[in-house]
């Protein structure tokens, strides 16, 4: 009786939103805790575990299978983890990996350049900065740390869409695209022409194309598998870090990157 007045109010609260939606989100996550902790478990296991009816536990249960996050043993009926956590898991400890293995390498090319050096990843539609280093010339200006900026007009932004799959960086590259200075790219076929070069030479730079006064390079950071995890690159004022010195700092970023893609696993 209780089983059934719980379910009643488990899909009153869920049609409202609200405190329903959260609650939805707390169950699903408390199963997947329940796989971690069991390795796998049944659909009337779950739902006493949780303290909700079975068709409850069924509906987290196939919302979590859809996305990949589950997985059920057909014969017997069980749920277990599925690749999806594996996937998350992954990106994760690549985000960790990168922080721990990158904080020699961008230090050392801060103190290489005397400028300031980034580390950048991917974090939907803009690059976030997950390290930085200051060398001995560089000015006490933004903290660029934890910021997430605008693909199109930043260096590292510009290296990481350009190593997205086709369809994916077609979908960023063809949305309105902000204009920040005179100098930002606003066009498609603007971006698409740095976006090819960046893949040809290795590295991608910006000269006052998100702040005025402000230019940077950076270079792809490997995986063990090949694939772009990251950016390390160099920003700095315009009157130190001048156009015609942009490919001499560039070639330094993408030394650094190799060093650590090399951490990272990469041979190639």
């Amino acid at each position: 009786m209780s089983n059934t007045s719980g379910t009643a109010d488990d899909r009153s609260e869920e049609r409202r939103g609200g405190a329903g939606s959260v609650q939805s989100v707390d169950r699903a996550v408390s199963v997947l805790e329940i796989l971690a902790k069991l390795g796998e478990a049944g659909v009337t296991e779950i739902s006493e575990e949780l303290g909700v009816h079975k068709s409850t536990a069924f509906r987290i249960l196939g919302v979590l299978e859809h996305r990949g996050l589950v997985e059920q043993e057909k014969e017997r009926g069980k749920y277990y983890l599925g690749a999806g956590v594996l996937r998350l898991a992954g990106a994760a400890a690549i985000r960790l990996d990168i922080s721990q293995e990158g904080q020699p390498v961008c230090r050392a090319l801060a103190d290489d350049t005397g400028e300031t050096a980034n580390i950048a990843v991917l974090d939907g539609d803009a690059a976030v900065n997950i390290m930085q280093a200051r060398g001995a010339a560089a000015v006490t200006a933004y903290n660029w740390l934890g910021r997430r900026t605008p693909l199109h007009a930043t260096a590292s932004g510009k290296v990481l869409l350009a190593h997205l799959p086709h369809e994916r960086r077609e979908s960023l590259v063809t949305r309105k695209l902000p204009r920040f200075t005179d100098n930002t790219l606003t066009t498609a076929s603007g971006l698409r022409a740095q976006l090819t070069a960046a893949l040809e030479d290795g590295f991608a730079c910006t000269s006052e194309e998100l702040e005025i006064g402000l230019n940077a390079v950076a270079a792809p950071v490997r995986a063990h598998d090949g694939a772009v995890i990251g950016a390390i690159g160099v920003s700095g004022p315009a009157y130190r870090m001048a156009r015609q010195r942009l490919p001499e700092l560039a070639g330094r970023a993408a030394r650094a990157a190799v060093e650590l893609s090399r951490r990272m696993g990469y041979g190639g």
